[in-house]
Formats: structure tokens, sequence, C-alpha cells
């Protein structure tokens, strides 16, 4: 195999446009076992993701994991596809075009945004060498994850990193390792949840507010991973911003894998816990997935919500993640743009939909690509 990847001719016309990619975890390319079984296989072969030795993985993989749990996984998938794609590729690919068109309307030219998946496609690799290949000299790469975590940021920096080694005329690359407490980001959450209240009802006694965070090892805290720290302190702030008292929101961790101990407290058993206890009313956001996916639409919203109820509770509410929300789109426009100010052209803002008669309103947008999954 060559060191390096083929290049473009020199004498081809240079784009001279940067790219915007913002990379998600991955989703399967569609909910059957075989789609499932090549997605798990690439997820689960991450030494990232499963830090165990691979002559002690690869006998789990191959021998128990991909022949038994890619059907498990193929039926729930099943249960949240949409008509177009799996929510999580729908979601971000409508965030990707309205965050090009955002940026338009604030002046800026000569940029597109893309959209890439860590696993599955469309493939982070790929969508570099394709726009390498245009003649883009310049990405800004924001991973989808707010909180950094070297099993979701890190992996996709080594992606990037090994794609960079394989290329003989490198990009200017820039990114944004995470956003945890940015105050947009914050604030999009806390309108998800106003709106949910305003729909529902303000809370009340016997109220819970359930942030569910996505769960770790704890080994991985241990070793110096921050994503835990990070994910209490995003938590910290979205109850500040709610004015919500301590004992109305309690923070938990989903989706554990493996024997070994997880991030605590866990979420399902958590929700049945207060079920009995008492708690009339959980609502659960969760923060960490800025687009809806299987871990919140199946494990949440359905999974979740029949724990409680079962347990006693006697309402359940799951807010949905902030998908192509028009606060969220603004505040991806506020990350990506420090990143921007020596490498794009920035006409006044709005100038280009001024003149033509055509002012650009997020809402609009929004609504055009956003529907319920």
């Amino acid at each position: 195999m060559p060191r390096y990847l083929p290049e473009p001719p020199l004498e081809a016309e240079i784009d001279g446009r940067t790219l915007i990619l913002l990379v998600n975890l991955g989703t399967p390319d569609a909910p059957t076992t075989s789609a499932l079984r090549r997605y798990l296989r690439e997820f689960l072969s991450d030494p990232r993701v499963v830090e165990l030795p691979r002559l002690l993985w690869w006998p789990i993989l191959y021998g128990m994991i991909l022949p038994f749990r890619a059907a498990r996984s193929a039926r729930k998938y099943a249960s949240i596809w949409r008509e177009d794609a799996s929510p999580l590729r729908a979601h971000t690919e409508g965030q990707a075009k309205l965050l090009q068109g955002l940026l338009g309307a604030r002046g800026y030219s000569d940029f597109i945004v893309e959209h890439a998946m860590r696993y599955g496609s469309p493939g982070l690799p790929e969508t570099l060498a394709r726009h390498h290949a245009a003649g883009v000299r310049r990405v800004v790469l924001l991973p989808l994850y707010p909180q950094y975590s070297a099993s979701t940021t890190g992996s996709a920096l080594d992606v990037l990193c090994g794609w960079m080694q394989r290329t003989r005329h490198q990009p200017e690359i820039r990114y944004c390792r995470d956003f945890f407490d940015h105050p947009g980001y914050i604030a999009a959450l806390a309108e998800t949840v106003r709106t949910n209240w305003r729909n529902f009802g303000q809370p009340q006694e016997g109220y819970r507010l359930f942030m569910s965070f996505h769960g770790m090892p704890r080994s991985s805290v241990r070793k110096g991973d921050p994503y835990y720290q990070q994910c209490r302190e995003t938590a910290r702030l979205l109850a500040a911003e709610l004015a919500l008292p301590p004992e109305q929101y309690y923070v938990t961790f989903q989706s554990r894998f493996g024997p070994s101990e997880w991030l605590r407290p866990y979420t399902a058993p958590a929700l049945q816990a207060h079920g009995r206890a008492g708690t009339i009313r959980a609502d659960v956001i969760c923060p960490g997935f800025v687009a809806d996916c299987l871990e919140t639409l199946e494990e949440i919203a359905i999974e979740g919500k029949i724990a409680f109820l079962r347990a006693g509770g006697k309402e359940f509410h799951y807010i949905p993640a902030l998908n192509e929300s028009p606060s969220w789109i603004a505040t991806l426009a506020d990350l990506v743009e420090p990143y921007l100010h020596d490498w794009v052209e920035q006409r006044s803002r709005n100038e280009e939909f001024f003149s033509e008669g055509k002012t650009l309103k997020i809402h609009s947008i929004a609504q055009d690509y956003y529907s319920e999954p």
C-alpha cells in the first residue's frame, strides 16, 4: 500500500473554500441485522471504545456480540427509524444545512458545511478526502459531543490524524474540543425544558427532571478522562439556568455495556427507584446528545417510560434533543465563528439576503427540515 494517498493534479483549480465539518458518532445504514453487524463491528473494534487487550476482546466480539446482539439492535433501530434515514443521520444532516444558511446570513462566503460520522457513513476519512480532492485546504472540525471523552471526541481526532498521516498536501486544521459550558448550549437546553413545561405544566411537588448522560466505565475516569466532571458541570449550569432546586433534578448515566462498573447512578434503575418512592412525574433530558438517536428515542423515550410507569410513576415526558432548534443552530454558528475569522471573508451581515429581498429567518428554515422522528 502506498504511504500517501493520491493527490489531485497541482494545476487543478483550487476550490478556495473552507470546510466546516460536523462529526457525529454514527449510525447503521439500515435497521437490518447485516447492517447492524457491520456497524457494531466498526464501532466495537475501536480501541478508544473498548480498551481491553485485543486477544481478550476479539473472541467476545466475534463469538458472542456480533452473532447475537446485531439482530436485537436491529429490532430496536426499526422501532425508531424514519422513512428517509435514521434519526441521527437526518438530524445531523439538517443541522449542517441550517448552519450553512445561517453562516451565509451572517455574511460569510467561500465555505461549505458538511456532516460526517465516526462510524458508518458518510465516513469521516471519505468526506475529508472528497473535499481535499476538490481543493479545500482549510478544515474546521466540530465534533458534536458537548462533553469531551477519549472514546468520542478523542476517537474522531484519531481518525483525523490518521488521515493526515496519509495525506501529502495536508490542509490546515482547527477543531472545537468541547462546549459543555458554552452559554448558548446551556440556554438552548433550557429552552427545550421550558417548552416541555409550557406543554405539560410547570414543576410541582413530586416532580423530577432527570439529566441522563451517556455512561462510561469508571476506570476511564480514574485514568484521567474529564467526561464525568464535564457532565456534572453541564447539569449544574442547566439547573441554575432553570432555577431548579437540588431536590427537583437528578443526574444519571445510561447505555451500560459489559460487566465492568460504569458511572452511577444508572438511568433505568434510578427511574424505577423514584417511581417506587413516590415521584409523580419524571421529565428526562439527555444533554450529551445534540441529535436524537437510538439511545434517546428507544432507550429513554420508550424503555425509560415503561420502567418509570411500571414502578408506580404517573407521568413521564422525554424532552427531545436540540436537533434543528433555532437556538441550537445559532449556537453552532457561535461555536464555529471564532475559527473562521481569518479564513473566511465576511460581508456585512445579511447583505446577500437583504439585497435580493430574501430575509433569512432561521425559524422558517428549521420548520422546513425538522420533523418529529
